[in-house]
């Protein structure tokens, strides 16, 4: 079984503000740039953590760190995908 996946786009100037507060919340989720020169962001997300996920990145939105935050399928379940 799979996690969430989700992306989102950072805005560069708070990338390290964002990464810091984010992994303050122990196991919520792993989190990597996906695209370094856009500055996008992808979320693997425990199901069971997903609703808290929600909730503190709505809180990112609010303070127009990210954009573009959606819920994707998990592209690790394709196997043509390179991780």
């Amino acid at each position: 079984m799979y996690c969430n996946y989700y992306q989102a786009v950072v805005k560069q100037k708070d990338v390290w503000f964002f990464v810091a507060t984010l992994r303050s919340f122990e196991h919520l989720t792993f989190d990597r740039t996906l695209d370094k020169q856009k500055s996008i962001f992808e979320f693997f997300v425990p199901k069971d953590l997903e609703k808290e996920f929600e909730k503190i990145m709505q809180i990112y939105i609010g303070y127009n760190i990210i954009s573009d935050f959606q819920k994707l399928t998990n592209r690790l379940e394709d196997p043509n995908q390179e991780v």
